[in-house]
């Protein structure tokens, strides 16, 4: 078992069985438990949880649907008013179980109602499990911007058992990957070095990889926990990632690890033309990330709208687009601005890859 410990919040890695989640919720014993699961967790994981802890035979199961396009202020509303029809107290449990858009909307949902709930995370795939349920960012959408609206707001526990990988189809495991990549790239030109020849399921799930990838974020966050300055490096990928996942959500979907690391792809090119990264350092970037993610084709309409989306990027400032940019393998800087003309030559870039590969 490998426990991290913040200011706010502990992680713990390694069999749920053998951790202190049994102890942690018998001190609600005198309260409401609420399981908050979406289709697929209800499916693939709430069975194991409710046989393996008597505790939670009494919860009340909250099914949220499932999908980036569920994850609404309407969705949000509906849970409240069964929050309120049951009853539901601020000195009761929330534990949201599955991807990231459940530990999202579910920590957003707790954080919210009657002023805060306590809750707590168990990831189930492993894009929740080394980034989205880790930092206290909760959120949801306002129609197709990604997480304009959201609560900084810690859970009280964070809980990553491994075995729920083995529920997902390949296509998930390397989701997670690409923010796996991300952190190496910003803070540990190491780990850079371990996690980059990586192809195999059986190699990303490892509990010590996920360890190494966790640490880096938790340790940002407890440096800079509301994002004032540093824990904007963690935004690496995000600004033109998040820009092509919102354009493509009614079009034909990609998922959010495929947009990062269409996005780290794209903003490594940026960092290479402004000489913040060599070429040589571009070139093994970019083999790493098409190894393992396909590119994509866009046209001039499509980067046109996709940097219409970048225009309401959360980090932007005074009209400015801000983004965070490598400075080298393994460090990375924030608030720097990039323009139009050289997002659209890294989106082309992308484009000139796809192409390549077809």
């Amino acid at each position: 078992m490998k426990v991290i410990q913040a200011t706010d919040y502990s992680v713990e890695i390694g069999n749920l069985e053998e951790g202190s989640f049994s102890k942690f919720i018998k001190e609600f014993e005198n309260h409401r438990i609420i399981i908050m699961v979406d289709e697929n967790s209800h499916d693939c994981c709430l069975e194991y949880l409710l046989t393996s802890f008597p505790e939670l035979e009494r919860a009340e199961i909250m099914l949220l649907p499932v999908g980036e396009e569920n994850k609404v202020m309407e969705v949000c509303f509906q849970v409240w008013q069964a929050f309120t029809e049951y009853e539901f107290s601020r000195k009761d449990l929330v534990i949201n179980v599955g991807g990231g858009v459940v530990t999202d909307m579910g920590g957003f949902i707790a954080s919210i109602f009657k002023r805060g709930m306590k809750f707590i995370n168990i990831p189930t795939s492993l894009l929740g499990m080394v980034d989205a349920s880790i930092g206290g960012k909760t959120g949801i959408d306002l129609g197709n911007y990604k997480n304009q609206l959201g609560t900084f707001c810690h859970p009280e526990r964070i809980y990553i058992d491994t075995k729920f990988l083995h529920t997902l189809p390949e296509e998930e495991i390397f989701n997670g990957y690409a923010e796996m990549l991300k952190h190496a790239l910003i803070r540990d030109k190491e780990l850079w070095e371990k996690i980059k020849t990586i192809h195999s399921e059986e190699e990303l799930i490892k509990e010590d990889v996920i360890f190494s990838s966790v640490k880096i974020k938790t340790d940002i966050i407890e440096l800079d926990p509301k994002e004032g300055g540093l824990r904007k490096i963690l935004n690496f990928g995000h600004t033109i990632g998040h820009a092509l996942e919102s354009y493509f959500l009614d079009k034909t979907p990609i998922s959010h690890g495929h947009a990062v690391a269409l996005g780290m792809c794209a903003e490594a090119h940026i960092s290479w033309k402004q000489n913040r990264i060599s070429k040589q350092e571009f070139i093994e970037i970019e083999k790493t990330i098409t190894e393992s993610f396909p590119m994509i084709s866009l046209d001039a309409d499509d980067v046109k709208n996709v940097i219409s989306f970048m225009r309401q990027d959360k980090k932007n400032e005074k009209g400015m687009i801000l983004c965070s940019l490598l400075n080298g393998i393994g460090n990375c800087d924030y608030n720097i601005e990039i323009n139009e003309k050289e997002t659209g030559d890294a989106l082309f870039h992308l484009s000139l890859l796809s192409n390549k590969s077809n």
